[in-house]
């Protein structure tokens, strides 16, 4: 009997790290690693030993014979990946963890890290495993909480995704690590001030902003980032506040990658299911009185080159009272799409993603139920209204080759769709820090392999380094950033080694000092604790995992006792 991995997967590899026979795909080191969907079990390799399961930190990972209706499929997913890629030994090269001497009269060895998402707990990760008590790791975030988009961009039907934070508890718990919450850099503290107290400084600060449609009536009321209705449903203080109008039976967004479908499934799920989730009491309430019966989903591309991932589009199919509805017509590729598709070394996720759709389009739906319609070749050119959303203009396009790739191009054929919501999800955008070279057109701090480097000089910024999305755009899924703070964290040693990293002149005390001058109102790792129990004893009393509390004074009251 073989192990199956599942829609959870958050890519983060420590299964791959555990598997005494190596049959976990891909690893970090191949190629294929920084853009796969999941991971995969090699079925006729792997032994039912069990290992990557207690090592799976989202409880993706599940016996072949104990799979749920709505993850059967992985059992065959898993099996075709590896029909296009053999297994192939790699644990030859797979690289360990080897720890860090820090010569004693030069410890410790002092980094501040700068957010305090997923990269930024990986990164603290390896710097403390591998640099153990001789090395102090320093963590700033601007909110009173932590855990970036942890908790505040995964759906809150998603709670296997969001149990990585588990795994981030062992670093922040540890005595060389210190939170400096709801401390914002550019504000509080500046970047040479960082710097005047630590070796290094990694910035993790993910990309926050949205990127813009650039079509007329964008900015008509009604119309909205998607990365702001996430926030507001999530919980997030800066959002807590934001009114969106449910009124309509209709809501559209723009685009389709997986925050599409997360926005999409939360508009629709019965509030009852949501109920028993973490998602915030005032979206909760607001989804209650919804009138949203149907969501459509516009993608400027083909079923093939689709955004979603395919375990995000395999569970819409398994959301009860929700039809997942898709024109037959759109599903017919275009020449160049079944090209692609028919291709002996075609991508299984590719192929697997074109068959979804086709399966979907090949339902009946239910009157009585709502609804989730997907649209290929659909971009948006005008979004209508006088004071308000009325609709949205669509141009049907059609793909073209160019430049070796197949993108969409606009045709004359247009059409109106009628909604009281535009959703725009075609992107997240880094924004830039105060004091830090930044590239406007990429949204991203320019680096090479992580460490930071003047654009007009192209040379590295002593000391200072980049993980996440900042660093390489907003790609990849939670466990991707493991590997990207690894390699930053590999950087950063290697210049402490070279002796290219200056001793700061001031330590924890002197920082902690200046911390509490600049904001009093600090938290720390007891303070978020705190935080912590009182939201789990809220939620306790509703039923639910969690209440978040949305109001950062409160937040602040409570750490403080």
């Amino acid at each position: 009997m073989a192990y199956v991995i599942t829609q959870a997967c958050c890519n983060d590899a420590s299964c791959v790290e555990v598997c005494p026979v190596d049959c976990i795909r891909p690893t970090p080191d191949d190629p294929e690693y920084a853009t796969t969907e999941m991971l995969y079990i090699e079925p006729g390799t792997c032994i039912d030993c069990g290992a990557c399961v207690d090592a799976c930190p989202v409880d993706a990972i599940f016996p072949e014979d104990q799979l749920s209706a709505a993850n059967a499929r992985y059992q065959t997913i898993n099996a075709e990946y590896f029909e296009k890629h053999p297994l192939k030994s790699s644990w030859d090269s797979f690289e360990p963890m080897v720890p860090v001497a820090v010569p004693k009269d030069e410890a410790p060895l002092r980094v501040a890290i700068v957010g305090s998402g997923p990269a930024a707990c990986y990164a603290a990760a390896d710097l403390i495993t591998q640099g153990g008590n001789s090395v102090e790791v320093e963590m700033f975030d601007r909110l009173p909480t932590p855990w970036g988009l942890v908790r505040a961009g995964v759906a809150p039907d998603h709670p296997g995704t969001k149990a990585v934070t588990d795994v981030f508890r062992w670093t922040v718990s540890k005595p060389s690590f210190e939170f400096h919450l709801n401390v914002e850099i550019g504000k509080h503290l500046t970047h040479d001030e960082l710097m005047a107290h630590h070796h290094a400084v990694i910035y993790a600060v993910g990309a926050a902003g949205d990127r813009r449609l650039g079509v007329p009536g964008e900015d008509l009321p009604g119309s909205h980032a998607a990365t702001e209705f996430v926030a507001w449903y999530n919980g997030h203080p800066d959002y807590a506040d934001l009114q969106f109008d449910l009124s309509a039976e209709r809501a559209v967004i723009v685009g389709n990658g997986n925050v599409a479908l997360d926005v999409a499934r939360v508009l629709v799920m019965d509030p009852a299911d949501l109920a028993g989730t973490d998602i915030a009491e005032h979206a909760l309430e607001a989804l209650r009185k919804s009138n949203i019966r149907e969501v459509v989903v516009l993608g400027r591309r083909g079923p093939a080159q689709a955004a979603y991932t395919n375990p995000e589009f395999i569970a819409l199919g398994h959301l009860d009272g929700v039809d997942v509805v898709v024109d037959p017509a759109e599903v017919v590729l275009d020449d160049l799409s079944q090209a692609l598709v028919d291709a002996p070394d075609a991508e299984p996720s590719v192929v697997l993603k074109t068959r979804l759709a086709q399966e979907y389009s090949e339902r009946t739906p239910n009157p009585a139920n709502k609804r989730i319609v997907l649209r290929y070749l659909a971009s948006p050119t005008e979004v209508l209204g006088d004071d308000h959303v009325t609709g949205i203009t669509v141009a049907h396009n059609e793909l073209v080759e160019q430049d070796g790739a197949l993108r969409a191009r606009a045709t004359d054929r247009t059409e109106t769709i009628e909604t009281g919501l535009l959703l725009r999800s075609v992107g997240y955008r880094g924004t830039p820090v105060p004091g830090i070279p930044f590239d406007e057109r990429r949204g991203t701090i320019p680096n090479e392999g992580g460490r930071v480097v003047d654009p007009e000089t192209g040379e590295p910024v002593a000391g200072v380094y980049t993980a996440g999305w900042i660093k390489r755009g907003p790609s990849g899924v939670i466990g991707t950033n493991k590997k990207c703070a690894k390699d930053t964290v590999a950087l950063l040693f290697q210049d402490f080694k070279d002796k290219k990293l200056v001793r700061p002149i001031g330590d924890r005390k002197a920082l902690d000092k200046l911390v509490h001058e600049r904001q009093p109102e600090v938290v720390d790792y007891k303070g978020w604790e705190a935080i912590d129990k009182a939201e789990r004893e809220r939620g306790k009393e509703a039923g639910r995992p969690r209440t978040k509390i949305t109001d950062v004074k409160s937040m602040i009251e409570i750490a403080r006792h």
